[in-house]
């Protein structure tokens, strides 16, 4: 997936964020397979377990094998159909969810050789907002951030200024 290009900046921001609300000494299942985001996990300090590979849409037999203390869901919620049993069925008390936000100049995305990598929910903030609401979630923290990309043209200069990341930490309601 990352062959030709690295999120830096997305991943900067997403460790900053997680930094500031989880301490190294607390468990993490980090759902989706081992990928460059959950090394850099490991490498700063944090215990990360991931998921197998398994299809969560049919399968979330995970929760009840894995109790960990946090549950992270890293540019992963947008590729689920049903992301409303996921969330009804982690256990944990801490949640951390990063998506793509949707672009109104730009179709939803879809890999056309890989079918793991395609898009079925393309998010506005206030929709993954009020899944989480829905599913037991307070959010605590939010944060959105742009992804302006070097070329020219109208999309590469509305990237400039336009959001295109939103990562959310939530607690899980009492």
């Amino acid at each position: 997936m990352y062959e030709k290009t690295f999120p830096n900046k997305r991943f900067k921001h997403t460790l900053e964020f997680l930094k500031k609300h989880v301490s190294s000494s607390e468990t993490i299942l980090d759902l989706g397979v081992e990928n460059p985001f959950s090394k850099i996990m490991k490498s700063e300090g944090f215990t990360v377990t991931n998921t197998a590979g398994e299809d969560l849409d049919k399968d979330q037999s995970v929760f009840l094998r894995e109790q960990k203390e946090v549950v992270t869901a890293f540019e992963i919620f947008e590729h689920l159909l049903n992301p409303f049993t996921i969330l009804s069925e982690i256990k944990s008390d801490k949640l951390f969810i990063s998506i793509p936000l949707r672009l109104w100049f730009s179709p939803a995305y879809r890999s056309k050789t890989d079918p793991w990598d395609r898009h079925y929910h393309e998010f506005e903030d206030w929709q993954l907002d009020w899944l989480l609401e829905k599913t037991g979630w307070k959010i605590i923290d939010r944060q959105k951030w742009t992804n302006p990309v070097k070329k020219f043209g109208i999309r590469p200069l509305l990237r400039k200024f336009t959001n295109r990341y939103y990562i959310v930490y939530a607690e899980k309601i009492k």
